[in-house]
């Protein structure tokens, strides 16, 4: 093709200058018109564009074309990228919305654990606080019943001392004692019931 190419504008490189060289040493005016400079010049162009059309404007074209073709494949491709990317994205949104989804799932599980796991502590704590009231009145009720007996036998110590001393006679303990008892529990019994 380029060999085409130069060969024709060789032919009219030699054209040109053998009209020139026909003039001769004439001062040559450029803008008046002469009829055999006008023919050569249309035959080298007929022939230039007959050589060009037939060589060089198949592939000049064919460039443009596959160049066209290219850009289009490229414009084509660019759109299903985007696409692609746009899909991709709306895809790892959802995975994100998922995610946070799930996360906030695991925290309100998370806290309804905690708060049942508070909700445990505070009821054994109580249950072991009752236990520990119920126990403690348990033995302030046995002390308080172990110091009124207690109470009681010395009343009856000091009773019966007492009346030994006022009867000065010696009678038997175990009977005076339960003589007393008796008595007393007669007495505490009329007072629980005022």
């Amino acid at each position: 093709m380029r060999s085409t190419l130069l060969r024709a504008l060789t032919l009219l490189a030699t054209t040109a200058s053998a009209a020139a060289a026909q003039e001769g040493g004439e001062r040559v005016n450029i803008l008046a018109p002469k009829a055999g400079l006008m023919i050569w010049t249309l035959v080298i162009f007929g022939l230039l564009f007959f050589v060009l059309r037939r060589y060089a404007f198949p592939a000049i074209t064919g460039a443009v074309e596959a160049r066209e073709k290219a850009l289009a494949d490229a414009i084509e491709g660019a759109k299903r990228d985007r696409e692609e990317a746009a899909r991709l994205l709306a895809e790892q949104q959802r995975q994100i919305e998922a995610a946070r989804n799930e996360a906030q799932h695991f925290i309100a599980e998370g806290r309804a654990a905690g708060d049942k796991i508070r909700a445990d502590m505070l009821e054994q704590t109580r249950q072991q606080q009752q236990e520990l009231l119920d126990r403690a009145r348990r033995d302030i009720e046995g002390e308080r019943d172990r110091a009124i007996a207690q109470l009681r036998r010395e009343a009856v110590d000091l009773a019966i001392a007492g009346a030994g001393k006022v009867i000065e006679k010696n009678l038997d303990d175990q009977s005076n004692r339960r003589l007393v008892e008796s008595f007393l529990a007669s007495v505490s019994s009329s007072k629980a019931r005022s």
